[in-house]
């Protein structure tokens, strides 16, 4: 193994996901976040982008046959000081959403104090909010 003499800047630079239907996760994302569609820079496909903040991006690639399984550890997170106010627009939406643990409608409090809820997009992927701002 080469060891890496450099000192490299990296950082998080977007999330892509294969999704059945690219335009109900466009929707669905839209309706949760309000994300703008940027365009796809990268090829002339039927890949679509998100702008999540900070010049990050979520891409949706389009694959109508792929069987999507993960489970609750597989998941990202984003971070909002309003927690309460989101969680309010989550039930406006009739989007069901649980704590760790499982429990509906329930947010939890990890051990460092941060306030957390967890639920699942149309493909089933898990998506964290939390007010670790």
């Amino acid at each position: 193994m080469s060891k890496l003499n450099l000192v490299l800047d990296f950082k998080f630079n977007h999330i892509a996901l294969s999704v059945k239907d690219v335009a109900n996760s466009i929707a669905f994302y839209q309706s949760i976040f309000q994300f703008p569609e940027i365009e796809n820079t990268a090829s002339s496909s039927n890949t679509r982008w998100l702008e999540i903040g900070e010049g990050r991006q979520l891409h949706f690639i389009p694959r109508p046959e792929a069987i999507i399984k993960t489970n609750k550890a597989v998941h990202f997170a984003l971070s909002t000081p309003d927690l309460d106010v989101f969680i309010q627009h989550l039930n406006d939406l009739n989007i069901e959403y649980s704590d760790w643990r499982g429990t509906l409608t329930k947010d939890y409090i990890r051990k460092d104090g941060i306030a957390q809820v967890y639920f699942q997009d149309p493909d089933g992927y898990w998506i964290e909010v939390n007010n670790a701002i």
